[in-house]
């Protein structure tokens, strides 16, 4: 169905803008009529409507959505209005569009959980399978408190691994800036100079000249070159099944950053297991959940295979330990929630095990990549600059006196 740009008022008279699937412009009236508003104007859009970055939910707008289901649940308010007066207050207009679609269907019969996996691109499978777990065993609100804290901690995560990130990226930036001015401007104009005086140049100043000469000489075929490799790279990545994979694997192998962001991966899974096997979810379907949003084909491929061999009998903590995903302590923690029957405890611990080593591990990695940045690219420019100046050196040491 098209997609369409519409202006309409409430019962109130309050004009309100969104944008909404239909049939036509007649299907169109009809379904803003259900959900008490007046058609004023429309715009057909193309078939596939995408919001643009600024409409997009994010993870914020979930939290605030879970924190108002939160309420609106245990307050006893009816979903339907506690959802409308949610979309009324909202500002971005992206999420009030699916709050809009969220109404509509809600209106036509489905129930919470059939109407959020119709937007399988905001909610994902884990949100959509708690939530069914809440409706099934009445507990709804515990479900949306559980999920308003999970999305608060990866948004605590993602701050700080794109502040692992930033850093060297911005280090490596400008200081290859200046190593290619270096390079390509002062280096040849300084040995220049010193070569009409006829001075023997040592070793590293000779080895410094062919570098620079070759960077001077091919500059064009390197541009080219990283050029095709900056985004032939990426397509690869994206459309190819042995791209993503090797992606994957390499980013686990890098040092320093590779234990971090497997903790991360291995962390936002467990949170996930915890939390689903709470809400009433079983092992493997958690297992299947925590699956899609492990985010890496690697460790998604041992908790596939994991899931496999619980399915056909082994248990939780032996089939992880065949697949060395989990450190021992961990192991031990499932293995004793196992034997004393308080899985669900020891999920908890393993959860606030993984939280812990994350952020300290980003923490850390941030006080060891800095130092580690600003050794090894001082090394290189000091022998940048001790190149140049041995022949200069040289000079006025055989200068007359």
């Amino acid at each position: 169905m098209p997609f369409f740009d519409y202006r309409a008022i409430d019962q109130t008279g309050r004009s309100v803008k969104g944008t909404l699937s239909a049939v036509n412009d007649v299907d169109l009236e009809l379904r803003l009529k259900r959900m008490g508003l007046d058609l004023i104007t429309l715009a057909e859009l193309s078939r596939q409507y995408a919001p643009s970055g600024r409409e997009r939910v994010t993870r914020r707008d979930l939290v605030t959505f879970c924190i108002h289901m939160r309420y609106i649940t245990r307050a006893g308010i009816p979903l339907l209005e506690g959802l409308r007066d949610l979309r009324d207050t909202m500002d971005k207009r992206g999420f009030r569009d699916v709050l809009t679609a969220l109404l509509e269907d809600l209106e036509g019969g489905k129930v919470l959980s059939q109407a959020l996996a119709a937007h399988p691109a905001v909610f994902g499978a884990v949100f959509v399978h708690s939530v069914k777990a809440g409706e099934q065993t009445g507990l709804l609100d515990t479900v949306f408190d559980r999920l308003a804290e999970s999305l608060k901690w990866q948004e605590e995560i993602a701050s700080k691994a794109k502040r692992l990130m930033i850093y060297p990226a911005m280090v490596l930036s400008v200081v290859g800036a200046a190593i290619l001015f270096l390079m390509v401007y002062l280096v040849p104009q300084v040995l220049s100079l010193v070569q009409t005086m006829g001075v023997a140049l040592p070793l590293p100043t000779l080895i410094l000249m062919a570098v620079s000469e070759a960077m001077r000489s091919y500059w064009l075929i390197g541009l080219l070159l990283m050029l095709a490799l900056g985004i032939g790279l990426p397509l690869w990545v994206k459309q190819s099944e042995a791209g993503r994979n090797w992606w994957d694997r390499t980013q686990l192998r890098l040092p320093i950053i590779g234990p971090i962001l497997q903790k991360i991966v291995l962390s936002r899974f467990t949170n996930t297991l915890a939390m689903m096997y709470r809400s009433g979810v079983t092992v493997l379907d958690a297992l299947r959940a925590g699956e899609m949003i492990a985010g890496n084909r690697t460790i998604a491929g041992g908790i596939r295979r994991a899931a496999q061999q619980i399915a056909d009998g082994r248990g939780l903590s032996e089939s992880f330990q065949s697949q060395a995903l989990f450190p021992p302590l961990v192991i031990r923690m499932l293995r004793v929630g196992e034997t004393t029957g308080a899985l669900d405890e020891a999920l908890d611990n393993v959860t606030f095990f993984y939280n812990r080593e994350v952020l300290d591990s980003i923490e850390n990695g941030l006080k060891i990549l800095e130092p580690m940045l600003t050794a090894i690219l001082g090394i290189l420019l000091g022998g940048i600059l001790v190149s140049v100046l041995l022949p200069v050196y040289d000079l006025i040491g055989n200068l007359p006196l």
